[in-house]
């Protein structure tokens, strides 16, 4: 596992995507350039304008649950069975999320797990930084996955519903990152009239989830949940049901 890293060697999303698009041709029409700077696309933003959560993230009590190593397993056997049914899917290391409102902590660790990079929830919350109301945005998490393999950056959705453009870039995103063994995180605003497998049905939650996966014949998406809504660790969405939880938010890949 990593342990260390040297920003010197830390790969470049946009450098990949330049070298994928020079690889493919010399003359491409101007619009192709279109993934390397997308509209509404922000490598950084400035730590004085953070885009704050309305409400904490936190999750109910009962859907807390523990960490064992039978939960790992079931997890490696639920990535190796989507993954020999012809999907893409990256290996992690799962774990719940260890407090009601470490969401964000837990979803950064298991994305930075499938690079072989060890850490645990806690550095996580310390180095978000999160608090007791959650992690407030999701640059935050795009700055320590950065920090540790480089790669990410940080795309926004303030559209509700988003655009087509927004759509076509997520699933550009998904498709790039996993391809490429990144997977994907997620801010979500989960209404009831929105929710993923389990989540309670009268109330609203924010929240952050991992990418690990995607069908390229359907477009479903296999997220990794830090919370225990849903009966099993990880589930399929399908990648509308995705693009309609992150606006106003934003993910990072």
């Amino acid at each position: 596992m990593i342990t260390m890293h040297d920003n010197r060697r830390l790969p470049s999303r946009r450098q990949f995507l330049l070298g994928s698009v020079a690889a493919s041709t010399l003359a491409l029409p101007v619009a192709a350039s279109a993934r390397v700077l997308p509209i509404g696309t922000a490598a950084a933003a400035p730590a004085s304008e953070p885009k704050h959560t309305p409400q904490a993230q936190r999750v109910p009590q009962w859907a807390m649950r523990s960490t064992t190593g039978g939960v790992r397993t079931r997890v490696a056997q639920q990535t190796a069975q989507a993954r020999a049914e012809g999907n893409v899917v990256v290996d992690i290391d799962f774990e719940y999320q260890q407090t009601s409102y470490w969401c964000g902590p837990a979803a950064t660790r298991i994305a930075l797990s499938a690079r072989g990079v060890a850490v645990t929830q806690q550095q996580m919350a310390d180095e978000l930084p999160t608090s007791e109301n959650g992690t407030d945005w999701i640059g935050q998490v795009t700055a320590v996955l950065a920090k540790y393999v480089g790669w990410y950056e940080t795309t926004e959705m303030p559209d509700d519903p988003p655009t087509q453009a927004q759509r076509e870039k997520l699933w550009n995103d998904v498709t790039t990152d996993l391809d490429q063994g990144y997977p994907l995180v997620t801010n979500i605003v989960a209404p009831p009239s929105n929710h993923p497998p389990g989540y309670p049905s009268d109330q609203t939650i924010w929240h952050y989830f991992t990418v690990i996966g995607y069908n390229p014949d359907n477009q479903d998406v296999l997220i990794a949940d830090p919370a225990g809504f849903a009966p099993t660790e990880t589930y399929w969405l399908t990648f509308e049901q995705l693009a309609t939880l992150i606006p106003p938010k934003g993910y990072s890949a």
